[in-house]
């Protein structure tokens, strides 16, 4: 799975995702406000794409759009459990650290984007992961760990080395969002 996180409709051209099932969106609105009918057009575009739809940190805005489930950031360390009547509503978790990850298995998430992966751009002294303790977290994790940040077109290689079902973007896909749709097929 291609877990895309995007900040405005207008970062990914869905008419470029060409495989069905594999891609899933999160859409995470921290400063925009954005119309409520485009989000909803663009929502039923990904339904039809077969392309999951996850909101972040807003269960009225995802449960409003029918969305597929609910992203929760690692800032947000809430332990009241969810209300949702659905089902198949899916909760997906970010965390740093160890014990950010056992929150997120106690908030129920599926999977949990564990960050930072690589070197990123905005933040060169900050501290990663790298490949080897990523590798040893998913060992000591119940929950599908998916790595996330410093992840571009240079160093996708690198990823057949994790332990992973997947891989997540965020800046890359707002720089080169054809190219790093078209190196994943």
């Amino acid at each position: 799975k291609y877990f895309l996180i995007i900040e405005n409709i207008n970062d990914i051209n869905l008419s470029d995702i060409k495989r069905y099932n594999k891609f899933l969106i999160i859409y995470r609105n921290n400063k925009n406000i954005i119309n409520f009918e485009d989000l909803l057009n663009f929502r039923k575009k990904c339904r039809l794409k077969l392309i999951k739809f996850f909101v972040a940190n807003d269960l009225t805005l995802a449960v409003k759009l029918n969305a597929d489930g609910i992203y929760l950031s690692s800032k947000n360390n809430d332990f009241k459990p969810l209300n949702i009547k659905k089902n198949d509503f899916g909760i997906i978790g970010s965390a740093h650290n160890l014990r950010e990850i056992n929150l997120k298995d106690k908030q129920n998430c599926k999977y949990i984007l564990l960050s930072k992966l690589f070197t990123v751009d905005y933040d060169k002294n900050s501290p990663i992961l790298g490949l080897i303790k990523f590798n040893k977290y998913t060992q000591c994790s119940k929950r599908k760990l998916i790595p996330l940040g410093g992840i571009k077109l240079t160093n996708l290689g690198r990823l057949k080395f994790i332990n992973s079902e997947g891989f997540a973007v965020l800046s890359e896909i707002k720089k080169k969002p054809v190219k790093i749709i078209n190196r994943l097929f």
